[in-house]
């Protein structure tokens, strides 16, 4: 199931357009930020297919001017 996240950023003005067509992906929960034009989007897909269709789809969005995906983890603190 893989789950990644993303920062969204809007073509000028269009940031609400992008929430909304963002949100309308059953895939993709947004989280748009309070004080920046750019929203956190996490997608989760069953299958390498579904996430390829997820990446079409997003494509397509024409308020969507940048997708950049974003890595985190925990490294745990060595004593």
């Amino acid at each position: 199931m893989p789950i990644k996240s993303y920062l969204a950023h809007p073509h000028d003005g269009k940031k609400d357009e992008l929430i909304k067509a963002l949100s309308s992906l059953n895939e993709c929960e947004v989280i748009p930020a309070e004080n920046k034009d750019v929203l956190v989007v996490v997608t989760e897909t069953e299958t390498k297919a579904e996430e390829d269709i997820l990446k079409q789809k997003l494509e397509t969005i024409g308020s969507l001017k940048l997708l950049a995906m974003v890595s985190g983890f925990n490294t745990p603190i060595k004593n």
